[in-house]
């Protein structure tokens, strides 16, 4: 077979095999299997961002500046990182709105401004005309090299051939006539097309591998790795500066501008947000795709230095295009096979590129320029049409074919003066115009619609002076002295050295301008400007995707016949798949309100015609009221109370922290409590110890010597027994406590006589307050009233606060006072030494279980600090009150410590006063 016919052959059979992976998809699809809900094949589809540019541009790029083809795959990957908080909410906005292109949603956005999406779509086609135009270049150089085999020859389209000779113009056709059949086979509302994406997955794939097999055989086939074609590469004159960033590769400026406008473009080229937004089935998918993306643009780039050396070695210089490097290799060294799976692979990078785009332009010429002005231009009546999904994709059939002539146009036109690297950054310039709408609408409230009228068009024409004009004038349609000279002879209006910027690359000019003034104006008129209520409405919408899910119905109001609405969306749907949708939303959602229906009809036709041009079918048949500001203000209040939602869980997070201050502080004091536990248990086991030692020494004296004398013998005797009642009162102090605490204490109360109680608890401690030579000084009333309590218990009080009194009052001259006093509904026992008195630290500590004042080992007194803890109890049991009052002294002097306690008169029920009312001394 000739070899012309078997790359024909080769061809069609490839064009074949993705017509049958698309139909197989959409079959698939139609029987509810989507074969694209998978985040491998979403994200291997937006490699569709690897077009012919990146197959040979990136070899021509590097054989000229180096690394410098790197920029524009650093800024993917970069803008990688950031997919799930910009692309995500760009996907959210998309769904919620049903929107089918970037025209629709900067359209929707701002007002569901037909205009805007006019504009829009404009800026688009004008800006990726020369992106098309480049992968003709790209498919008819290759074709026209591969037919020439085994000869090497650069063919040269625009100057020798007409354009019915020209092979570039049958390329165009056939891929208008391959996109019609593969990507307008029938009107979807979602404008998804599924077998289309798996298709473009199938291709992302074929061209990595092309690329690898090519970047292989150079690199280890040819070379001994790369190592040795690095090695070689630098023995070439000039070769080393292709390595640095100041040579060829660029300056930082420009490396900067580059990396920015690629960060831009890999969300705003149209095809990237049809296949990332509009075919995007799950937006969890993205997290797959934020680090497989990268990889599939480091693995497509990694051999493209070693190609670029060995194309350079092995050509002379200008004898053959270094954006041919990669088809020329192969064929040089007879490698047939891989040369055809390299034209495959180029064909595929081109093919891909091709039908996303016309596909995604299709749509917004379409539903943003053809029919709003079908639609508004009365004499067709297209409003007495029963059907109009023909006329629909009749428009996009022709939109698609429009588009490939205007790249054939551009490729005659430019296409000799630019490499293709060159051609496919004038498209990112232009796409990059549509950040500051975009962003700024998913971002920013105050957006309006006249600040993105303004700073798209200015944005626009800059960038078509700066950067598409001295494009024409290059290639000879506009005079050379207009980019040298400037319009008139203008210096300071140089379009690649405006205002006298001058020593920055013209694709870093251009962007600086285009973009500093569209940003300005879209700021500045939106400041200064006023929002119609339906751009607030749809400004909240988007701002707010995630917090407003499901509100759409509850911006339109008014009165509508279900029966018109219906027919409506069946003239652009067709009747059957209108009555289908419909009658699958009624069985799905019940039956809703007019204002839900009229919602989802909206979103029907915006599927099909974009939003602006269903907001305006709409009302031809819908009685629907302005948005006034009641609407708005519901709008408002809801927000208002997602707000106010956010707060109350900032508050109960509050509570959650105020909770854990309390658990920790519970958990500080349960620690506490553990330490004077093993305090106690210490203390207890040092008392206990102490009487058990001298109970058993002098029971051991008496066992062994039974003939001691009788005096010594009564004396030992003596201190057993004293040693063993002081054993039984620490055993019954602890046993009071965990009777106190457990609840376990039987009360025997009674009216008693308080004075009685003072007398024998007087007499109790008389023998203990002789012995140390301590005065007693009393201080009655004449009359004491009786007091409801267990008298053997309130007795224990007594004996526990005098026997305290006598251990700390002073030694060498003790003085105790016992002082009661009459109160209106309470009686009041004070309890007084004359001792050193008690620190303020100390004051609240020692009515603690296991404290005592000086708690430490050279001032521990002596017991088990349980005493007061168990007058307290006993007190409180009561309805009274227990406190101390002490001013302690540094000398180790002090006025002494006076405890007081109160019990109510008559019933233990009555209010007692606080540890606030203190007592005069009267000793």
């Amino acid at each position: 077979m000739p070899l012309g016919g078997l790359i024909l052959l080769t061809s069609c059979a490839y064009l074949g095999v993705l017509f049958a992976i698309a139909y197989w998809g959409d079959k698939r699809a139609d029987a509810g299997r989507s074969i694209i809900a998978n985040p491998y094949i979403y994200a291997l589809s937006m490699a569709v961002y690897a077009t012919s540019w990146t197959f040979y541009g990136s070899v021509g790029r590097a054989a000229v500046s180096g690394v410098g083809f790197l920029p524009i795959y650093l800024g993917p990957t970069l803008m990688a990182a950031l997919f799930w908080l910009v692309l995500r909410k760009m996907i959210r906005i998309s769904k919620a709105n049903r929107i089918t292109s970037i025209a629709d949603f900067i359209a929707a956005r701002y007002g569901k401004s037909a205009l805007l999406g006019g504009l829009v779509t404009l800026i688009a086609v004008v800006g990726v005309i020369p992106y098309i135009a480049l992968q003709l270049k790209a498919v008819s150089s290759s074709f026209l090299i591969f037919w020439q085999y085994p000869a090497i020859q650069m063919p040269s389209q625009s100057e020798a051939m007409g354009p019915l000779q020209d092979t570039a113009l049958y390329v165009a056709l056939l891929l208008a006539l391959f996109t019609i059949v593969f990507g307008t086979r029938h009107l979807d509302a979602t404008e998804r097309h599924e077998g289309m994406v798996a298709a473009i997955a199938f291709e992302s794939l074929v061209k990595l591998l092309a690329f690898l097999a090519v970047g292989i055989f150079v690199t280890f086939v040819l070379y001994d790795g790369f190592a040795d074609i690095f090695d070689r590469a630098a023995q070439l004159p000039d070769i080393g500066q292709l390595l640095t960033l100041g040579g060829p590769a660029g300056t930082y400026s420009s490396w900067a501008a580059l990396i920015f406008l690629s960060m831009l473009s890999i969300l705003f080229l149209p095809r990237q947000f049809q296949i990332s937004v509009v075919e995007n089935v799950n937006e969890n998918h993205l997290a797959k795709a934020i680090w497989l993306f990268p990889l599939y643009l480091l693995a497509i780039n990694i051999f493209v230095l070693p190609i670029t050396f060995a194309g350079l070695m092995h050509f002379s210089a200008g004898t053959v295009d270094a954006d041919t490097f990669v088809l020329t290799l192969p064929m040089v060294h007879r490698q047939e096979a891989l040369a055809l799976l390299v034209f495959v692979g180029g064909l595929s990078a081109a093919t891909g590129m091709v039908i996303v785009e016309t596909i995604a332009l299709s749509t917004m010429i379409c539903n943003d320029l053809a029919m709003p002005l079908l639609l508004r231009w009365k004499a067709l009546g297209l409003a007495q049409r029963r059907d109009l999904s023909r006329l629909l994709l009749g428009i996009r059939r022709g939109a698609i074919l429009l588009l490939m002539l205007l790249g054939y146009m551009y490729y005659r036109a430019a296409g000799e003066a630019y490499a293709l690297v060159s051609i496919g950054l004038v498209s990112f310039a232009a796409v990059a115009q549509f950040a500051p709408a975009m962003l700024g609408g998913m971002y920013w409230k105050q957006g309006s619609r006249a600040g993105a009228l303004w700073g798209l068009s200015l944005g626009f024409l800059l960038w078509a002076y700066t950067l598409l004009l001295p494009a024409f004038a290059k290639s000879g349609w506009l005079p050379l002295s207009f980019i040298e000279q400037g319009p008139f002879a203008i210096t300071w209006l140089k379009p690649t050295a405006l205002f006298g910027l001058d020593g920055v690359d013209e694709l870093g000019h251009s962007l600086f301008w285009s973009l500093l003034v569209n940003l300005g104006a879209y700021v500045g008129v939106s400041l200064f400007g006023r929002q119609s209520s339906r751009e607030h409405a749809q400004a909240l919408l988007f701002v707010d995707v995630f917090k407003s899910a499901g509100r759409g119905a509850s911006l339109w109001r008014g009165s509508a016949s279900m029966t018109e609405v219906i027919a409506l969306v069946g003239r652009f749907l067709g009747p059957d798949r209108a009555a289908a949708a419909f009658a699958n939303y009624a069985s799905r959602r019940g039956q809703r309100s007019s204002a839900d229906l009229v919602h989802f009809a909206e979103q029907q036709l915006a599927g099909a015609i974009g939003a602006a041009s269903a907001r305006v079918m709409l009302a031809s048949v819908v009685q629907e009221e302005p948005l006034g500001m009641e609407e708005v203000l519901g709008i408002l209040d809801e927000t208002s109370q997602v707000i106010a939602y956010s707060r109350r869980l900032e508050q109960q997070s509050q509570e959650l922290e105020t909770a854990t201050r309390e658990l920790r502080a519970a958990n500080e004091r349960l620690r506490e409590l553990d330490r004077l536990k093993d305090d106690f248990i210490s203390t207890v086991t040092h008392e206990l110890r102490t009487p058990l030692t001298s109970i058993r020494a002098f029971s051991e004296i008496l066992n062994d010597n039974p003939d001691l004398e009788q005096a010594q013998r009564a004396q030992f005797i003596a201190i057993i027994v004293k040693e063993s009642e002081r054993l039984t009162r620490m055993i019954n102090q602890v046993l009071d406590l965990a009777k106190l605490e457990a609840g376990r204490v039987e009360w025997h109360a009674s009216e008693i006589d308080l004075a009685e109680v003072i007398d024998d608890a007087l007499a109790t401690t008389s023998q203990l307050m002789q012995e140390r030579g301590v005065d007693i000084q009393l201080d009655l009333p004449p009359r004491v009233p009786p007091v409801i309590a267990d008298r053997d218990r309130l007795l224990q009080v007594l004996l526990n606060l005098i026997t305290n009194a006598i251990k700390f009052c002073d030694r060498e001259s003790g003085r105790i006072g016992i002082a009661v006093q009459v109160l209106p509904e309470a009686l009041q026992v004070d309890v007084r030494d004359n001792g050193r008195g008690i620190d303020a630290a100390d004051q609240d500590t020692i009515f603690e279980k296991f404290r005592q004042a000086g708690d430490n080992l050279t001032e521990k007194p002596q017991g088990t600090g349980l005493g007061l803890p168990i007058s307290r109890q006993i007190v409180e049991h009561f309805g009274g009150r227990l406190w101390v009052h002490s001013e302690s002294g540094r000398s180790g002097t002090g006025k002494g410590a006076t405890f007081s306690f109160t019990l109510p008169l008559g019933q233990s029920d009555v209010a007692v006063p606080g540890p606030g009312h203190e007592t005069e001394d009267k000793t």
